[in-house]
């Protein structure tokens, strides 16, 4: 056989043949090479027994040839066989494709069982399809296969309230470390989380963002890197928390708890009941607020984003002490999402942050183009629409000298007249 066929003058034959059969096609038909050499027409001439046709290109038939090999008694499972034999294991790529396929199918049920109950998956669901994502988290589809299992098991438990990253990773995996930074399954799982919370699927990547994104849907990646940022709370001697606050408010200061330091107190411990603590959503407020106003700034807290497990908690022990709250963010659809979700744990009444306050604050906007996927608000039923009208966000950058002069101190927090000038 390899004095037939196994020569370097048909070497291009055979891989002809040797390409046909991976692609599952059947070794007939013709072959041509274009510009064949004296030598390559020569061997071609042996192997058939008659001379090749004149030309520039160089044609052999394919039944033609397996007949011979079969009637020659060298190959005879004819031409398939011969190259076989000379080349080694040929792998069908056609019905591997197909296996393979089915293999991808069979690993991908969990999520698509998960989307057909949620629906709101699926915008999340059909992304993955579209970037491959998956496919380069996973070397193969059995990798895939358990990939797949835990990812619709973590995300199913989100939204959660005041779940532990660790926690979640735990007990949907077993394994404790599964959705730490880098891993495969936590890449896949925060663009879910984003998807839920009303965001793109893909972020920036960064610690912040990532953060903001698992809080968003509250999990707290652990009770010390969850935080909220505070200025004026009056705080107490009770408490470790209450003390932090006492000093900072005394020295003017703005002060970041954690997480485990809210959790450890009793609402008292904050030094206000029955008042009103404004909460807006970038730190520039608080840093402007504290330069101005020092130790005499009434309570503000900042979100800085979407509300953290440590904010949440924090606004809701003080709501359970008959604080009430006034609210500003930007004028943007993340503001719009983050304002909603702020709506879902405690009740605020708008601070500057109404369709008229918008439309009031647009004729100092230079530039700004609204972007992002748009939403209603639950507060103002015509805030979108005036949003959409004029397509510019106003951050609260823009609107901050207002902002600063309603936190001028004053002998009662609570007036209501103090909420909103729109």
């Amino acid at each position: 056989m390899r004095r037939l066929l196994g020569g370097e003058e048909l070497a291009w034959l055979v891989d002809r043949v040797r390409r046909r059969l991976e692609r599952g096609e059947p070794a007939s038909g013709s072959a041509t090479l274009a510009g064949a050499n004296p030598e390559q027409r020569r061997a071609v001439e042996r192997l058939l027994g008659r001379r090749a046709r004149s030309g520039g290109s160089l044609t052999v038939s394919l039944d033609e040839l397996d007949q011979v090999l079969r009637r020659s008694g060298a190959a005879p499972d004819g031409l398939a066989g011969a190259v076989q034999l000379l080349v080694g294991e040929i792998v069908d790529r056609s019905e591997r494709a197909v296996a393979e396929a089915r293999q991808w199918a069979l690993a991908l049920t969990p999520l698509d069982e998960l989307t057909a109950r949620r629906p709101e998956l699926r915008e999340w669901r059909e992304w993955l399809d579209s970037t491959g994502l998956l496919r380069r988290c996973a070397a193969d589809a059995t990798v895939a296969q358990k990939l797949c299992g835990d990812l619709a098991r973590v995300v199913d438990r989100l939204p959660a309230v005041d779940l532990a990253l660790g926690r979640l990773a735990a007990d949907a995996t077993g394994d404790a470390h599964a959705l730490d930074d880098g891993r495969p399954l936590a890449t896949l799982a925060l663009s879910a989380a984003r998807v839920l919370a009303g965001s793109a699927p893909a972020g920036s990547g960064s610690v912040w963002e990532k953060r903001v994104a698992w809080s968003a849907v509250g999990v707290h990646r652990d009770e010390l890197s969850s935080t909220v940022l505070i200025l004026g709370l009056p705080g107490g001697p009770d408490s470790t928390a209450g003390r932090i606050l006492a000093l900072a408010r005394a020295a003017g200061d703005p002060v970041v708890l954690t997480l485990r330091q809210i959790d450890r107190v009793e609402p008292d411990a904050f030094g206000v009941r029955q008042a009103l603590v404004r909460i807006c959503e970038n730190p520039i407020v608080v840093a402007s607020a504290a330069d101005r106003w020092g130790p005499d700034c009434p309570p503000l807290i900042c979100l800085s984003g979407h509300p953290s497990t440590a904010a949440r908690n924090l606004l809701a022990m003080l709501s359970g002490v008959g604080v009430e709250f006034a609210y500003h963010g930007d004028f943007d659809w993340g503001g719009i999402r983050i304002a909603n979700a702020l709506a879902q744990h405690i009740d605020w009444q708008p601070w500057r942050f109404t369709t008229a306050d918008y439309l009031n604050a647009l004729p100092r906007v230079d530039g700004g183009t609204l972007s992002g996927r748009p939403g209603e608000a639950v507060w103002d039923s015509e805030l979108a629409g005036a949003l959409r009208r004029h397509g510019v966000r106003v951050e609260e950058e823009l609107v901050l000298d207002e902002l600063i002069g309603d936190l001028a101190p004053r002998l009662d927090t609570r007036q209501p007249t103090e909420v909103s000038d729109g």
